[in-house]
């Protein structure tokens, strides 16, 4: 086999479509553009959402509420799974997916007072809710936001 013996699968290549170029090409006068309108006629034609006149999707679902995109997104975990955790560790997002508790970070992780903890930890998280860091120091551990 040489490059120049190498040619396409048959079938996949076709010959363009000339228009345009009288009636013997198939695709002669209106050059397969039927007769007069807006799609017959250089130029622009329609924007890609046009429905003729009818009022767009895109202003006849209804819209509600905001999206906020400033809002932060944290990651959350519950208190009562950093049980898990030796006495005297310290918790950061490395260790908290070391584990398999959280996978990605997005903008930090957020931990919730859900449950208790028994063990005394340093939790280094981004953000905590107060009956969180109230639960970690009353166990003897402390809560740095980071």
């Amino acid at each position: 086999m040489k490059l120049n013996e190498i040619t396409p699968a048959a079938g996949s290549n076709r010959d363009v479509k000339r228009v345009g170029r009288g009636h013997g090409s198939g695709n002669g006068k209106t050059a397969g553009k039927g007769h007069k309108g807006q799609k017959a006629r250089a130029g622009k034609g329609m924007r890609a959402a046009f429905e003729g006149g009818q009022m767009p999707l895109a202003r006849r679902i209804p819209k509600r509420g905001f999206n906020n995109i400033f809002a932060k997104q944290y990651v959350t975990v519950k208190l009562e799974t950093l049980n898990s955790f030796d006495d005297g560790a310290t918790v950061d997002f490395a260790a908290l997916k070391e584990v398999g508790i959280v996978k990605k970070q997005l903008d930090g992780v957020k931990i919730l007072g859900n449950g208790t903890i028994e063990k005394k930890l340093t939790v280094k998280a981004a953000a905590f809710t107060e009956s969180a860091k109230q639960k970690i120091e009353a166990a003897g551990g402390k809560a740095e936001v980071i």
